[in-house]
């Protein structure tokens, strides 16, 4: 797969990436070299990543806890004070291997540390190849409200490892598809069309790079989020409060964020047809995708009562107001929209039917 170039840096693939980055590493000639991972990228995908890169290059390696309930500033706390115990200082670089909840945490580590060093993202999952590494935004949760605390800023580049995704269960494959499904949602019903005809998420690596390329020409379009990207938020306003809800409550067993996005996508196609016109066949056809990937979930009254309080603090709020993305038809998105308050009750009805 050939690389794609993102403002200052390029996505780099495979073998191809291996190579770029020895390239990088031995042309920036850096005083010390970190790899942020967790206990789970240590283990699977960290002795793969050593085995891989060649050069005879001295890494430290810096763990932080797994999990969006420690994607937080007491964890950058941690990690800042260990690059500092470590002796980083401004010609350090930080190498983040992980899923997202590490690219995330560890690029605005990286952003920050003595007023910015270099990052590099290695994604481990699904979702953070098609997602959370690329565009350059960074960030921590405040408290159970989702990316409160960040930055954008970019990486000195990414590389997309496949073999990575052998380490995941379905579960969190199945995380990812959904970030991909919306691609096709917003910008393409070709590529729904596609997508939709994938029956196991075994298949979906000859896609990666499809979802890449139109995450990556939307932000390249709009990097600091004033219009275009906007549409990349479809299924998230009502999906990032459902995770945080879930993430808080602990009767109830937390979602990961493709899940949460995919019961957002199912509510906002419903807002969608109630008020930008999406037709009621392609509204069903989005129900149903969704439903075949992802188990419903169920809510009661106070539920959706505390999601929709929630909704009060998403990070695209203006002037008091919520602000939605909804389609116009599958393929076609439209940003700022506002929704009746009653409409999203009716919105959680027609989920639960």
């Amino acid at each position: 797969m050939e690389s794609i170039t993102s403002f200052s840096s390029q996505i780099h693939f495979n073998y191809l990436g291996y190579e770029a980055l020895e390239y990088h590493l031995k042309s920036k000639n850096y005083s010390s070299i970190f790899i942020l991972v967790d206990e789970n990228t240590r283990v699977h995908c960290l002795p793969i990543f050593l085995a891989s890169i060649g050069g005879g290059y001295s890494f430290e390696v810096i763990e932080t806890e797994s999990g969006e309930l420690n994607k937080n500033i007491t964890s950058c706390i941690k990690v800042w004070e260990a690059l500092s115990e470590q002796g980083s200082d401004r010609q350090s670089l930080l190498i983040n291997l992980g899923g997202g909840v590490i690219t995330d945490l560890g690029g605005f580590v990286a952003s920050t540390f003595r007023r910015g060093i270099d990052f590099i993202n290695i994604p481990t999952t699904l979702l953070a190849m098609v997602d959370a590494s690329v565009g350059g935004k960074t960030g921590v949760d405040l408290g159970m409200l989702k990316n409160q605390i960040g930055v954008i800023n970019q990486p000195k580049m990414v590389l997309i490892i496949p073999k990575f995704l052998n380490t995941l269960e379905k579960r969190q494959l199945n995380s990812g598809f959904a970030e991909m499904l919306k691609h096709g949602l917003i910008t393409s019903e070709p590529y729904w069309r596609v997508l939709k005809q994938v029956d196991s998420v075994d298949q979906l690596e000859e896609h990666i790079y499809d979802s890449i390329v139109i995450k990556n020409e939307i932000v390249r379009q709009d990097p600091n989020e004033q219009s275009l990207r906007k549409i990349l938020n479809f299924g998230h306003t009502l999906g990032h409060a459902i995770e945080s809800y879930f993430l808080e409550n602990k009767e109830r067993d937390s979602l990961l964020h493709g899940e949460a996005i995919a019961i957002g996508m199912i509510m906002e196609a419903f807002l969608s047809h109630q008020l930008t016109g999406l037709g009621i066949n392609q509204l069903e056809d989005i129900k149903n995708t969704l439903l075949k990937h992802f188990e419903k979930v169920d809510f009661n009254d106070s539920d959706i009562h505390s999601i929709i309080n929630l909704l009060k603090y998403d990070k695209k709020n203006s002037h008091g107001s919520v602000y939605f993305v909804l389609l116009k038809r599958i393929g076609d998105a439209q940003i700022d929209n506002r929704v009746p308050d009653d409409l999203l009750n009716q919105a959680f009805s027609y989920y639960k039917e």
